[in-house]
């Protein structure tokens, strides 16, 4: 069988630095990956020119977590929110459920969102250990990618 480069494919960087956590951050567990969000959002504000929030169908990304009722009320709908691609072409809402969750019982269908890809959410991992089982955890759903698409294995 022939070997092929995947594109996306991630090789572990032994210099990647976690991003600190410090107090009064907001930050995203999703398993053992925790993102900090107040930096990504930093980020996000800081590069204009690379984000700009789409409208997104609020039944797409809905209803995938708890919501905590007592913060709800104050949920702010005029910042959007922020998905990620947690696997290939798999997007997240990592920030902003309880603003979704208010737009849709108000009977709203969409809502505003910044789409971040891998290579731009991987940053902002709060652990050595979440950014190693993310390179793992990434290049495993690749491979499975591209195998159910008969192209053969990777190099």
């Amino acid at each position: 069988m022939k070997k092929f480069k995947i594109a996306r494919m991630l090789a572990p960087d032994k210099n990647f630095v976690p991003c600190p956590m410090e107090e009064g951050d907001e930050f995203c567990p999703n398993g053992i990956f925790v993102f900090n969000i107040t930096k990504m959002i930093e980020f996000i504000k800081s590069n204009p020119d690379k984000f700009v929030p789409e409208s997104i169908e609020i039944k797409d990304y809905h209803g995938l977590s708890l919501i905590n009722e007592d913060y709800m009320g104050s949920a702010n709908n005029s910042d959007p929110i922020i998905l990620a691609e947690i696997s290939p072409g798999r997007y997240n809402a990592i920030d902003g459920r309880h603003r979704m969750e208010k737009a849709h019982r108000a009977g709203a269908t969409h809502i505003w969102a910044y789409r971040l890809a891998m290579e731009h959410h991987i940053a902002f991992l709060t652990s050595r250990k979440a950014y190693d089982c993310y390179v793992e955890y990434w290049n495993d759903k690749l491979l499975m990618l591209h195998k159910k698409s008969g192209k053969g294995t990777a190099a």
